[in-house]
């Protein structure tokens, strides 16, 4: 989908970044209200999954996933699946194409996502 008038600009990939998509309209929509609710912590989330996606050592932020949520399918691909904590509610879950140097926001929201539950 093309950008259009009123919509936000999306920053252009870092040299030897990520690039940031939506798996799912959910993420899209849970994304704004994290821009909204948390601007400043959803833009350091941004930044650490554009550069790192998945850091080694992972932080207390920013780790893989663990047992039947640790990978994922999409794309045809079966991909690691990471979590951001945004805040001490909001997440961001992404799956990594190493190979594309594509990161799928798969779930973004101001809560825990209620798989976990």
């Amino acid at each position: 989908m093309s950008a259009k008038r009123g919509d936000r600009a999306a920053p252009p990939r870092r040299p030897g970044g990520y690039v940031l998509r939506f798996a799912t309209n959910d993420a899209a929509k849970g994304w704004e209200e994290l821009c909204r609710q948390a601007p400043t912590n959803t833009r350091t989330a941004f930044d650490a999954i554009e550069v790192n996606p998945c850091p080694s050592p992972p932080t207390s932020r920013q780790h893989r996933l663990k047992g039947s949520l640790s990978s994922d399918a999409y794309t045809g691909k079966t991909l690691d699946q990471w979590q951001y904590e945004v805040t001490g509610g909001g997440r961001i879950w992404y799956l990594v194409d190493h190979e594309a140097r594509i990161c799928w926001i798969k779930y973004a929201g101001t809560g825990h996502p209620r798989i976990t539950d």
